[in-house]
């Protein structure tokens, strides 16, 4: 992880509450806790978002074999 910045803000007392349990729970402080929480949150958005890019990726392959597969068929027939 990179440096550390101070940041000061002003959460729900039950999101302070759930903040100190998990901090609790992971033998971490509040701000630990936090800093988990959005790094797990940043990674799955990536995750997601590369997820979507392969899907994209896939399609494209599918397309462009679908255009080329009937050519290579006439042009090498032995490949049938």
């Amino acid at each position: 992880m990179s440096k550390s910045v101070k940041l000061t803000i002003s959460l729900p007392r039950n999101l302070i509450s759930f903040a100190d349990m998990l901090a609790k729970e992971g033998n971490t402080s509040r701000s630990g806790a936090i800093a988990t929480i959005l790094q797990e949150l940043a990674e799955e958005r990536e995750r997601a978002a590369m997820i979507e890019g392969y899907k994209a990726m896939a399609e494209q392959h599918r397309e462009f074999a679908a255009m080329t597969l009937p050519l290579a068929n006439e042009v090498l027939p032995e490949w049938k």
